[in-house]
């Protein structure tokens, strides 16, 4: 089973983002999502950040998250 993490992104910059998932920051590549910007809400898989997300998308993937702890 593959397992995505959400987060939020805190700055974009030549096809690298660098994201906020709970508190652990951690630069990805962001290379196959246009208009990439800081605050957006993106899931991550294998260090590739692989599609935008909402914020409401973000929660409930958290509290899944939590819940499986």
């Amino acid at each position: 089973m593959c397992v995505g993490l959400s987060a939020k992104v805190v700055n974009v910059k030549d096809g690298t983002a660098l994201i906020d998932a709970g508190g652990a920051k951690r630069e990805v590549s962001a290379g196959i999502l246009d208009d990439l910007e800081p605050g957006d809400f993106v899931m991550v898989h294998a260090g590739v950040a692989i599609a935008k997300i909402t914020q409401d998308e973000d929660d409930e993937a958290a509290e899944l998250m939590e819940n499986l702890s």
